[in-house]
């Protein structure tokens, strides 16, 4: 049976405890050529005659007895351990024949460690993991393969999601709102992006998007700009990665809208407003113009004068003309008569 690359991974892929990569793949398969190496050539120097060192021999001849040798079996197949005695005939003849040192038999199982190539291209990880990934989809398992950020890993199928929370005892994740999603989409297509910079691309406060967003692990503090104030940039995760489904920055779709140059335009017109003029929009002068017209002002018609006017007039003269002026009109107007009710008889004297 040929060496099955499907079986290596599924089994690596179950003993990782965090994700793995195609280096760390690359990696194992190396230390299992170098221990082959190693296995052999221990197998090699117990199967011939000579390869360890002869015990020291008495002056006198010891009695001839019969001479049992220990006997290592590996695979049903049987060798001498020490090279004084004759090699069983069911030893193969040549020592680098499968025959390894201190291995069980479910160790050197066929499928698993016969005939390892020397080298797995990452194209072929890269087509034995997505031929694991579809066969666990189509058979609809409790768990799926996907390739990560951080590597190839497996998760929970998300119709169990609700049995891994109840056994980890947490709460239903919270769905992000839209201001949310907005704010999080400039910042992975800005970052690193101070909240000035969102909240003017924007138009609205983004405080409660970016305590959301940094509460969720989605994005973190990147560091401060070379601005006034020093104020705090934000950039994108890891968990947002794994959240939208890509591997990195470089796979998210091209925007124009939320492109580099677009939202520094944005930001450029938000801090100089530009006037907008009548040929602006395709009006001549004086046709529709965009300001109103003035309307005229009408000149107020004049006011009565009042005596309320006369201190401020004689604020100027003499404290004294002043006093004497108050006093004289006082007196004149005790003085003036009071007409008479029309119809009524004046009383007699």
């Amino acid at each position: 049976m040929a060496f099955n690359l499907q079986k290596v991974l599924r089994a690596l892929l179950f003993a990782s405890s965090g994700p793995l990569t195609i280096k760390e793949i690359q990696d194992t398969l190396t230390r299992f050529h170098a221990q082959e190496a190693e296995l052999l050539a221990k197998a090699k120097a117990a199967a011939t005659p000579g390869g360890e060192p002869a015990a020291e021999v008495s002056a006198e001849p010891p009695a001839e007895e019969p001479v049992v040798e220990p006997m290592a079996v590996v695979e049903g197949e049987s060798f001498v351990e020490s090279g004084g005695g004759v090699a069983d005939s069911s030893v193969p003849a040549d020592p680098a024949a499968e025959v390894m040192v201190g291995l069980s038999a479910a160790e050197t199982a066929e499928e698993f460690y016969h005939e390892v190539p020397s080298l797995i291209t990452a194209t072929q990880i890269r087509e034995a993991m997505d031929g694991i990934a579809a066969d666990l989809r189509a058979r609809d398992e409790v768990f799926f393969l996907i390739d990560g950020s951080n590597g190839y890993r497996l998760v929970t199928n998300p119709k169990a999601a609700r049995w891994v929370r109840l056994l980890r005892d947490e709460p239903p994740p919270v769905r992000l709102s839209q201001a949310a999603l907005e704010t999080l989409a400039v910042i992975a297509y800005r970052q690193p992006v101070t909240r000035g910079e969102i909240e003017s691309i924007r138009g609205v406060s983004a405080e409660a998007g970016v305590n959301k967003l940094l509460e969720r692990g989605l994005i973190y503090v990147a560091g401060r700009a070379e601005l006034p104030g020093r104020p705090i940039q934000f950039g994108t995760t890891d968990e947002f990665l794994e959240f939208v489904g890509i591997k990195s920055l470089a796979e998210m779709p091209a925007s124009d809208v939320l492109s580099n140059r677009q939202i520094d335009d944005w930001l450029k017109q938000a801090e100089n407003p530009a006037h907008v003029e009548d040929k602006d929009v395709g009006l001549e002068t004086g046709e529709l113009p965009l300001d109103p017209p003035e309307e005229p002002v009408e000149d107020e018609p004049p006011t009565k004068a009042v005596r309320a006017t006369a201190p401020v007039e004689l604020a100027d003269e003499a404290p004294e003309d002043a006093a004497a002026d108050a006093a004289a009109d006082e007196i004149s107007v005790e003085s003036e008569p009071v007409d008479p009710t029309p119809g009524a008889t004046p009383a007699a004297n």
